[in-house]
């Protein structure tokens, strides 16, 4: 099963815009193991230069953050504690703006997520959170500066959810008023939404 990428144009939009509109999209990655997907339930954005939770607030250029300046539609991701956590670049070029992706609904590769996760068989836990994503679909630190609209890392069409929430984001208490804006959007009622 292939699935055809949005192209790079999906990618030219305001990084709030594009945090909702990732919703519902699927979320692919093909390995020598196989194929495994997910739908988008939940994102968070960060919008560099003047936001605190971000990395590159101030325009901060690191190795790490290198990539945030690029064009949108590339692959950021970074470690965190021992989590690969993948975000898209958005925003401008020189711009350095990112929306992660924190959860998925599961929909192809189950059983290889299971394996690689090496969880029991609830399936609500597989996917539910930014690091388990990740490790369930195969994304490591060697997909970073990739494109999202070729393989073997990419986002395919979905349906438009019938219902989306937004608030706070996720785990930045010590960024001041940052903290508390509402950049945090999922799919209402998702189950595999993190919390």
């Amino acid at each position: 099963m292939r699935y055809t990428p949005l192209g790079s144009s999906f990618y030219n939009m305001p990084t709030l815009t594009l945090a909702e509109e990732l919703l519902g999209k699927l979320l692919v990655k093909e390995t020598s193991s196989g194929l495994t997907s997910g739908w988008i339930v939940e994102t968070e954005a960060y919008k560099g230069p003047e936001d605190r939770a971000a990395h590159s607030y101030q325009n901060r250029r690191t190795k790490r953050t290198e990539v945030m300046f690029g064009k949108p539609g590339l692959v950021y991701t970074y470690s965190m504690h021992t989590h690969c956590l993948v975000n898209v670049v958005s925003g401008e070029v020189d711009r350095p703006e990112a929306v992660l992706i924190r959860a998925v609904e599961p929909k192809d590769g189950i059983d290889l997520m299971y394996e690689r996760r090496g969880v029991d068989k609830k399936e609500v836990n597989l996917t539910n959170g930014p690091g388990k994503l990740t490790k369930a679909l195969g994304i490591t630190m060697e997909d970073y500066r990739r494109s999202l609209y070729e393989p073997p890392i990419y986002i395919a069409e979905g349906p438009k959810p019938a219902s989306i929430s937004k608030g706070p984001r996720i785990g930045i208490e010590n960024s001041g008023e940052a903290k508390d804006y509402p950049w945090r959007y999922w799919v209402t009622g998702n189950r595999f939404v993190s919390r």
